[in-house]
């Protein structure tokens, strides 16, 4: 299915994988633009330590960029991030120049609006996708302004990072596509993870999806398998929803989690409990490691509709074509 989407990005489907920080690696990556669509390597992609320094992770992105090319010669894209302060922003630069080194043609830009940063990329040649963490009618228009290539609309369905306000994704999906007012096309995330779910964001505006909890649990990704076996087996229900910083986390139940959603309910500022999850080293030790007494396991609502472990094409032919099972 052609349209805006895969012509700005060069691919055949278009769907993008979330960055999902800790939880991406080449064969991930690699299977899914191998199978048309983009696949993106997260922060700490093929990591499960902290790098010392900036430069440190600049290589080991390096390396995972050449593994992904072993994979598929098909574009793929980068999380970056930039911060409000070029002072503290130590990241982006050493990434950006990788890109241009290595021929990346994607940057998923989560988090701030940076218009300098666009402007760099486009000169480039470097197309440029934006996901605010909580998406408004605003920030939407100042990011067609600022001439991102894409924006993507995400639904508090989604795992990971929720947005503030407890916007659901098919009510985020057509207030984001109004307010581009149809210059700039949408990608909806949230809560996606078949057929029915990325028709039903297809029928209200969007153009593409952008999904974290399906390849997640695909048998490419670098998930714990202990994990993997205990989400293929939950519902959206059984998710534990608490406060932290900068808003809310969802998690599988366990050790850890269990006394998060106690902190959340009896009073305990985000800041302790950001702290008590030790940030997203938690997500490090829950879900790469398995271990839910020293970490959690984010996922999204539509957890539900996923009952086995599948191959990234299977999960492809899912989203793209009319099938549930």
């Amino acid at each position: 299915m052609k349209n805006r989407i895969c012509e700005i990005l060069n691919i055949e489907k278009p769907i993008i994988q979330g960055p999902l920080n800790w939880l991406t690696n080449a064969e991930l990556v690699g299977a899914v633009s191998e199978a048309g669509g983009l696949g993106v390597l997260g922060f700490n992609a093929g990591q499960d330590e902290i790098l010392d320094t900036p430069e440190e992770t600049k290589e080991n992105m390096r390396k995972e960029i050449r593994k992904v090319r072993e994979i598929t010669n098909n574009p793929i894209g980068l999380n970056i991030s930039p911060t409000s302060s070029p002072i503290d922003d130590v990241f982006t630069q050493p990434m950006f120049d990788l890109m241009v080194e290595e021929h990346v043609p994607v940057a998923i830009m989560v988090g701030n609006l940076d218009t300098e940063w666009i402007l760099k990329f486009h000169e480039k040649g470097i197309k440029v996708v934006f996901r605010a963490v909580n998406p408004t009618k605003k920030n939407t228009q100042e990011a067609v302004q600022a001439g991102v290539d894409i924006i993507v609309a995400t639904g508090f369905d989604e795992g990971g990072t929720i947005p503030a306000k407890a916007i659901g994704t098919f009510s985020m999906i057509p207030m984001i596509v109004d307010a581009s007012e149809g210059k700039v096309p949408i990608m909806a995330a949230g809560g996606i993870v078949d057929s029915r779910s990325a028709q039903a964001a297809y029928a209200l505006g969007a153009e593409g999806v952008y999904v974290g909890t399906a390849f997640l649990l695909s048998k490419e990704s670098p998930l714990a398998e202990n994990i993997k076996n205990m989400a293929v087996k939950m519902t959206a229900e059984d998710l534990l929803l608490y406060r932290t910083m900068p808003a809310y986390y969802r998690s599988l139940p366990g050790d850890l989690p269990n006394k998060l959603l106690e902190m959340s309910k009896s009073g305990a500022t985000e800041e302790q409990i950001y702290k008590a999850q030790n940030g997203y080293i938690g997500m490090r030790d829950g879900m790469l490691f398995g271990d839910l007494t020293k970490g959690f396991a984010s996922f999204g609502l539509g957890i539900t509709f996923i009952n086995k472990i599948e191959s990234v094409a299977r999960i492809m032919d899912k989203l793209v074509n009319n099938t549930h099972n």
